[in-house]
């Protein structure tokens, strides 16, 4: 659900808001909805930053990866002998640290981390049936 919310932005602030929702193709309302919900998220889990992808904007660390991938990392890691996090900063060189705190934003954003992880599943998945298709064409 959302409502209409009224405030005013200072000349400068609206004109770079207007000349970034023409370079993304976004109207300017979409683009301020999407800045103040990753602004406030910053700000609930400094440290973590958006960016941009072929797949859309994601969260990540600051200076690591993307947090679905730690997350998979960590969904995977589940039911070994080890602990989840310990096994995933072994393999990834990340602080133990910095996994929890990828499980933090995880906990509280789930959804949209999910909904990534389920997107890269879908898309590997089509590209081995690319790489196969291709194949199999070759081949002949």
């Amino acid at each position: 659900m959302s409502r209409p919310t009224s405030l005013r932005l200072p000349d400068d602030v609206r004109e770079r808001l207007n000349n970034e929702s023409r370079r993304v193709s976004a109207a300017p309302s979409k683009l301020a909805v999407a800045l103040i919900d990753e602004g406030l998220r910053m700000r609930r889990f400094p440290g973590i930053v958006f960016r941009d992808g072929p797949t859309g904007r994601r969260a990540g660390l600051a200076k690591g990866p993307d947090v679905w991938e730690i997350v998979r990392d960590l969904k995977r890691a589940r039911g070994t002998v080890r602990q989840p996090v310990g096994l995933v900063a072994e393999e990834t060189g990340l602080a133990p640290e910095l996994i929890e705190f990828a499980a933090d934003y995880y906990a509280v954003f789930p959804d949209e981390i999910d909904d990534r992880i389920a997107t890269d599943i879908r898309v590997a998945e089509e590209l081995r049936e690319f790489a196969e298709r291709r194949e199999r064409m070759l081949s002949t």
